[in-house]
C-alpha cells in the first residue's frame, strides 16, 4: 500500500513549498475513484464570503470582455460578470441597472410614465433599455395610483408629429389583469402562466403601484435554473473600480444602483491606496469587496486584515498581460493559487492563464473557489465591440487593460497601474484581435461540461470535497506536456506531420 500511495502522485505541499514557481502546464492532476455520474457533479461555490454562485466562472472587468450583454448572460448561466470601469460613472451605473432590471422577480421601482408624457419619450426609453411594457401611474413613480400600461405594440410604429401625442391617448386601461402586493412571487408566476399574461402589475389596497412582474422572468426560471440571483430574484452583477480619483464617488453610485459586489481592479493590490479604499467602503457601505491582485501571503494578509471578502490572484500571466516582462514581477499562477488558498481562509479567484476547462479544473484543484476569464470569453457575441473580417476570418478586438490603447482612454487603466496623469504611459499589456466564438451560452456550456468531466475523473462530486482533500499531482517534463496535447496528425496545409 505504501508503494501504491507513492506511485499515485505527490501531495501538493511537497511541490509548492519550495523556491520554484510553477504554472498550470507544469503540473498534471492524478485521477481518483469514480462512483457517480458526470451530471451529478455540483459546481456551486463561494464567490465571496457572503455570495454564492452555481458555476465558478467570472467574466473579467476588461473593456473588450464585460459590459451589459456579457454580464446578463453570465448571470443567467450561473456565473457572474464584472462590468469594467474604463468608462464614465454614468455609463457604468447604467450598465449595472440594466443587468439588475433584466431578470427581476418583482420589480419594485420599474420605469414608468405619467399620462402627460409623450409617445416620443416612451420610444426613447424603450430604445435605451430594450423593454417592451411599461406601467402608467398618476405621477410617473411608484406609490402613486396605477392607471394602465403601454407596450411596444402601441408605441413602436408611431412616427412624425404623432410622436408628440400623449401616452394617455394610447395606453391600455381596461380589462388589464393585476394582483395585490401580498400575492407572493410563486403565486404570481402561477397566475401569469394561467392567464397567459406578459405583465402583471402589483398594487396596494388603494390601487397605488408597488411593483410589476414580467412573463419573461417566469421563462427564465425554466430556461436558466442555475442563474445567479440575489434575494429579490434579480441577477447578480459586479463592477470594477480603481484606486484613482473618482473611485470614492464611483463606489457610492454603484451601491445606490444595486451592484452586488465591487472589484478593486489593480495589478498590484498591496498598496496604501487599496487599503484605504477598502477601509472607506467597509465603513460606509454594506457590500462585499473582491480585492487584489495578489500572489503572495504578505500581499493577501494586508488586504484581508482591512476587510476583503475575496481575493483575486494572479499577476502578469494573462494572455495579453506583459507585467512580468516589463516589470520583472509576478509569480507562476499554480504556485500563487496554492499558497494563497492553502494558507488563508478566504475565497480565491484565479485570475489569468485560463485557456479552457482543463486549466479551470487545475485552478480549482489547487484551492481556487472560482476562476476569472478574459481571453476565454472574448470574441463571443456578447463581448463588447463589433466584428470585422481579415483574410476571411471573423474577428473582434481584444486588449489588456494595461495596453497603450486602453490606458489612453484614461478612465481607470492608468490608476490600475498606479500611474500619474503626467507620467509617460508604460504598456503592461498588448492589444490585438481574437477569433469570433459565437454565442456565449454554447461556449459556456461546453466549458462547464468539461469541468464536470474533470471533477469526475478526480473522483470529486463537488468543490467542497475537492478542497477538503486536495488531489495529488505530479510535475511533468516537456515530453509529457507534448504527449498531453494534440500531436502526430498530418497537416494538409503544410504537407507534414
Amino acid at each position: 500500500s505504501k508503494l501504491i500511495n507513492k506511485m499515485s502522485g505527490i501531495n501538493q505541499e511537497k511541490i509548492f513549498d519550495t523556491i520554484e514557481s510553477y504554472g498550470y502546464d507544469d503540473i498534471i492532476l492524478m485521477p481518483g475513484f469514480i462512483d457517480f455520474g458526470v451530471n451529478d457533479v455540483n459546481l456551486k461555490t463561494k464567490l465571496t464570503k457572503n455570495i454564492e454562485i452555481n458555476i465558478p466562472i467570472i467574466s473579467s472587468p476588461m473593456d473588450t470582455v464585460t459590459e451589459t450583454d456579457m454580464a446578463i448572460q453570465m448571470a443567467l448561466l450561473g456565473g457572474i460578470g464584472i462590468i469594467h470601469g474604463n468608462n464614465t460613472i454614468e455609463t457604468q451605473i447604467n450598465m449595472v441597472k440594466q443587468v439588475k432590471r433584466y431578470r427581476n422577480g418583482i420589480i419594485r421601482n420599474p420605469i414608468q410614465f405619467k399620462p402627460e408624457d409623450t409617445i416620443e419619450k416612451a420610444q426613447e426609453i424603450r430604445k435605451k433599455y430594450g423593454y417592451g411594457t411599461f406601467p402608467v401611474t398618476e405621477e410617473g413613480k411608484s406609490g402613486t395610483k396605477w392607471l394602465g400600461i403601454i407596450s411596444k405594440v402601441e408605441i413602436d410604429f408611431v412616427e412624425g408629429t404623432n410622436k408628440h401625442n400623449l401616452i394617455k391617448d394610447i395606453m391600455k386601461k381596461d380589462d388589464i389583469y393585476y394582483q395585490y402586493d401580498d400575492i407572493g412571487i410563486d403565486k404570481a408566476y402561477k397566475y401569469i402562466k394561467e392567464k397567459g399574461l406578459n405583465t402583471l402589475p402589483l398594487i396596494d389596497k388603494d390601487k397605488n403601484l408597488v411593483g410589476i412582474i414580467h412573463r419573461k422572468d417566469l421563462l427564465h426560471n425554466i430556461d436558466y435554473p442555475l442563474s445567479s440571483k440575489d434575494k429579490g430574484g434579480h441577477l447578480l452583477v459586479g463592477a470594477a473600480i480603481s484606486t484613482g480619483k473618482d473611485s470614492y464617488e464611483r463606489v457610492k453610485n454603484l451601491v445606490e444602483a444595486g451592484v452586488d459586489v465591487v472589484v478593486i481592479d489593480s495589478a498590484q493590490g498591496n498598496s496604501t491606496f487599496q487599503i484605504n479604499l477598502i477601509k472607506h467602503i467597509k465603513s460606509n457601505y454594506n457590500i462585499d469587496i473582491i480585492a487584489g491582485n495578489v500572489v503572495t501571503l504578505e500581499q493577501a494578509t494586508n488586504l484581508i486584515n482591512v476587510g476583503a471578502d475575496a481575493l483575486r490572484v494572479g499577476m502578469g500571466i494573462g494572455s495579453i498581460c506583459t507585467t512580468q516582462e516589463v516589470c520583472g514581477v509576478g509569480r507562476g499562477q499554480a504556485s500563487a493559487i496554492y499558497h494563497i488558498s492553502n494558507k488563508l481562509n478566504i475565497p480565491v479567484i484565479a485570475d489569468g492563464g485560463i485557456r479552457g476547462s482543463g486549466t479551470i479544473v487545475k485552478a480549482l484543484s489547487l484551492g481556487a473557489s472560482s476562476v476569472m476569464c478574459g481571453n476565454l470569453l472574448a470574441g463571443t457575441d456578447e463581448a463588447p465591440g463589433n466584428f470585422f473580417y481579415e483574410n476571411g476570418t471573423r474577428l473582434k478586438k481584444y486588449r489588456g487593460m494595461g495596453s497603450l490603447e486602453s490606458q489612453k482612454m484614461a478612465m481607470t487603466s492608468k490608476s490600475r497601474y498606479l500611474s500619474s496623469d503626467d507620467a509617460p504611459i508604460v504598456s503592461q499589456g498588448v492589444d490585438g484581435c481574437i477569433t469570433a466564438k459565437g454565442k456565449l451560452s454554447t461556449l459556456f456550456n461546453h466549458i462547464v461540461q468539461g469541468i464536470k468531466h474533470g471533477m469526475q475523473d478526480l473522483g470529486k462530486i463537488n468543490l467542497f470535497n475537492l478542497h477538503k482533500e486536495r488531489v495529488k499531482l505530479e510535475l511533468r517534463r516537456a515530453g509529457a506536456l507534448y504527449e498531453g496535447g494534440v500531436h502526430s496528425l498530418y497537416n494538409y496545409n503544410k504537407n507534414s506531420y
